[in-house]
């Protein structure tokens, strides 16, 4: 049978097939980028978004930073996963009181649906940079939670259901700045509230410099027949500054901070002109992914160069067979 992806068929999942003489897994759209500057009349550059399908089309929560500098979140909206909508007005939270509960920033934002809600995640300011949590039914009314951490923090991501009856998160503990180090970590809670049980899952370097700085999780994970697929970045400091790439890894099905391959290589690296020039050059940060149970496919959104949302996509048959070729040759996870 192969590898398949555990989850729901999507039909209309946005799709190119693979160069024919293109020899990676993971393949840019030829039309990239799908956002441009000043999206919108507020904001100067959306990219770093999530995605999610959402009664038959398509829902985005986009990173958008604005033309006084700071990053907030908007709304948008497909129908092809490609074409978007972005509203102009900023996401308005309440807390669980119904009080108006803004953040001062907000910024990478991951999207996941865990039965009939959808939870976000994001960078948030709490004295620092930290994971902020929320929830929505509609996308029209925004709930915000507790904040998942102490100061400092980046990379929230969950995990798309609850893992031996807990809900999971992976995050990168950070410092106030550019953090010059950095590994991800994996917390569990009972009730998306109060958070614990950390692990550390993986560490940044390897065998790839690529990764030499520090690594944090992009998309939600994705579950397959092989386990948990992880896409993640992996940044690297050379002598011309940052440069951010995408590389992938398996977790343990029922123990995620058990690492089961994790790959040597990235799968993608800032190469077109739009990676490599922008607000911030050389970044490739995938941040989202759409995937198709029945055919297998996976659409991975990612920003380009702090300035654009951009699409690449891969099969998950492909991608798999790819990570255990390329498996670094050492076992990781489980650290307390």
């Amino acid at each position: 049978m192969g590898v398949r992806i555990i989850g729901e068929s999507l039909r209309n999942i946005p799709w190119q097939d693979k160069p024919g003489d293109y020899e990676g897994v993971v393949w840019r759209y030829d039309k990239n980028p799908l956002t441009r500057r000043n999206p919108t009349r507020s904001t100067a550059r959306v990219f770093n978004s999530a995605v999610a399908p959402f009664r038959g089309r398509f829902v985005g929560v986009f990173r958008a930073d604005h033309k006084d500098g700071k990053a907030r979140l908007h709304v948008g909206w497909s129908d092809d996963g490609i074409s978007w909508d972005i509203e102009d007005e900023v996401i308005t939270w309440k807390d669980t009181d119904g009080k108006v509960y803004q953040p001062n920033y907000a910024y990478d934002p991951r999207v996941v649906k865990i039965e009939d809600t959808y939870y976000l995640t994001w960078c948030t300011d709490f004295y620092g940079p930290s994971i902020g949590v929320g929830l929505t039914k509609d996308f029209r009314e925004f709930t915000r939670l507790e904040n998942a951490f102490l100061p400092f923090n980046r990379n929230g991501v969950l995990f798309p259901r609850k893992i031996n009856g807990k809900y999971v998160m992976l995050s990168r503990p950070s410092d106030a700045g550019h953090t010059p180090f950095g590994d991800i970590f994996l917390s569990e809670s009972p009730d998306m509230i109060h958070w614990g049980r950390h692990r550390r899952v993986m560490g940044r370097g390897g065998s790839g410099w690529w990764q030499g700085l520090k690594i944090g999780a992009g998309p939600i994970p994705i579950e397959t027949t092989e386990g948990w697929l992880l896409f993640y970045h992996g940044v690297v400091l050379t002598c011309n500054g940052y440069v951010y790439s995408c590389g992938a890894a398996i977790l343990d099905i029922n123990t995620p901070s058990r690492v089961l391959y994790r790959c040597r290589n990235y799968l993608l690296t800032p190469e077109k002109e739009y990676e490599t020039v922008g607000f911030v050059p050389n970044v490739v940060f995938p941040c989202a992914a759409l995937t198709d149970s029945d055919t297998g496919r996976i659409a991975i959104y990612y920003g380009s160069a702090d300035t654009y949302v951009s699409l690449a996509f891969a099969k998950v048959d492909e991608v798999v067979e790819y990570v255990k070729e390329n498996a670094e040759p050492f076992h990781e996870g489980e650290g307390r």
